[in-house]
């Protein structure tokens, strides 16, 4: 589980991250609860929440696939792409409400690589 580990790591990185930008905006904006209206809080919310959603189940994903003995350098590029599209997806929605660029690429690499690992599994 160690190459799980890694992605683990730096998924919780992310969402770190991404809860501590939510935690600033709301000192600013002086919103205790919700949005407040406030269109970069309401985003960083967003963005905050889609990794949360998406993240554990690609990593159960990645995590079985290690425990089957999946060669190493897919289970990094998985990985690796799942990452990615995690960061690229939250720039685009922290920038952008409509649609971006990295949304639409981070969305598409996120559940591109889930669609492939889960088939695998099957």
């Amino acid at each position: 589980m160690h190459i799980t580990g890694i992605y683990v790591a730096l998924a919780t990185l992310l969402v770190l991250i991404l809860a501590a930008r939510v935690s600033l905006r709301r000192g600013r904006a002086k919103v205790g609860l919700g949005g407040g209206g406030d269109a970069a809080l309401i985003r960083r919310i967003r963005s905050h929440a889609n990794a949360v959603e998406n993240l554990p189940l690609a990593l159960l994903l990645l995590l079985l696939l290690e425990l089957d003995q999946t060669r190493p350098l897919w289970l990094h590029v998985f990985g690796c792409v799942l990452i990615i599209g995690r960061i690229l997806h939250a720039i685009g929605l922290s920038r952008s409400a409509g649609g971006s660029g990295g949304r639409f690429v981070g969305t598409l690499l996120t559940w591109g690589v889930m669609l492939v690992m889960a088939l695998l599994l099957l």
